[in-house]
């Protein structure tokens, strides 16, 4: 069926979220116990507008420990599958037109229901979801640094479950999160346009939520190169031009590539005595050096700042090779 069509009623209108009648709706929160899911519940809990038919907190750690009062939620266990199979679990055990999921480090403004029941009134049928307007707080005094940039990003990001209100009907008919996807990582994206390739529509919505950039260790950027696994399976999933579909940014695996290549050489061509080594050192070294360049530019360039981007611009092009041959290897047997 064309889910933009519904005997009885008019395009654009539905009449389960008509202007004057509140939403049908429950909120969805994925956890891994950190202190601001408190934040996230008591906007919940004590902030105006038409209250959730439930809140669904779904504790995603192997070992769940104890969480900040969860007030009236609900509380289930995923058992740390990753994100896409919490939200699944959550979405699955309510019962209600809309889902609402949250992140548990975002700060929901007191209003947000009152906004969310506001942008979920008067969608068609058609319509699967409405997405939120992210706002990242970063600082005033300096320039960012990379981490700060990156989750910037997500201002910008389509589709991100950070704040998403999908319809329940959407979820059930394309079969929710694909959980193959482990981390916070493109599940959001190959959802979206999997709902598009059924005919539905996302919208964004007004209602506006706030991500605060999380704190971060000296390797943080080195850990994130384990997405690198996540865009073979997308590239398997969608096909070559995949990224280009979600609004992303060219890729840096091809270089990443070349440069750990020339490394790699390096050293074998040292171990063999060749004079060739200083050639393939050179170009190595050049590379790298590009690469932490870029990172640093634009960043606040403080001792420790620039330390970081030295030391993991040097690690990050191998971990990126090894991570995407370990995605292609993992799901070479992925059909589209």
């Amino acid at each position: 069926m064309n889910p933009g069509t519904n005997p009885g009623t008019s395009p654009g209108t539905n009449p389960g979220t008509s202007p004057g009648m509140s939403p049908d709706y429950a909120v969805v929160i994925p956890t891994v116990g950190r202190d601001s899911l408190g934040v996230v519940l008591d906007a919940l809990e004590h902030g105006s507008g038409p209250p959730p038919r439930e809140v669904i907190v779904v504790d995603d750690r192997p070992e769940p420990g104890p969480l900040p009062p969860t007030h009236s939620a609900r509380v289930l266990r995923s058992g740390g599958k990753g994100p896409a199979a919490a939200r699944n679990a959550g979405w699955r055990a309510a019962c209600c037109e809309w889902i609402a999921f949250l992140d548990d480090d975002v700060v929901p403004p007191r209003d947000w229901k009152l906004r969310l029941a506001r942008d979920l009134a008067g969608l068609g049928l058609e319509v699967a979801g409405s997405q939120a307007r992210i706002a990242v707080p970063l600082p005033a005094d300096r320039r960012p640094t990379d981490w700060e940039r990156g989750t910037a990003g997500l201002a910008d990001a389509l589709w991100i479950t950070a704040d998403m209100a999908y319809r329940r009907a959407a979820l059930v008919h394309v079969g929710g999160f694909d959980e193959r996807f482990p981390r916070a990582y493109r599940e959001d994206a190959e959802l979206a346009l999997r709902l598009q390739g059924q005919g539905y529509r996302i919208v964004r919505g007004d209602r506006l939520t706030t991500h605060p950039v999380r704190p971060a260790d000296f390797l943080a950027s080195l850990r994130q190169q384990r997405g690198n696994a996540d865009d073979a399976l997308m590239r398997r999933l969608l096909g070559a031009g995949w990224r280009s579909r979600i609004g992303g940014h060219p890729g840096r695996l091809r270089r990443h590539a070349v440069t750990t290549a020339a490394g790699a050489l390096t050293v074998l061509l040292a171990l063999a005595r060749s004079r060739a080594a200083v050639l393939t050192g050179a170009v190595w070294a050049a590379l790298t050096a590009r690469f932490a360049a870029e990172r640093i530019a634009p960043g606040p360039r403080t001792p420790d700042e620039v330390l970081r981007m030295v030391v993991t611009s040097v690690a990050i092009p191998p971990a990126a090779c090894a991570h995407r041959v370990r995605g292609e290897l993992r799901h070479r047997a992925v059909d589209r």
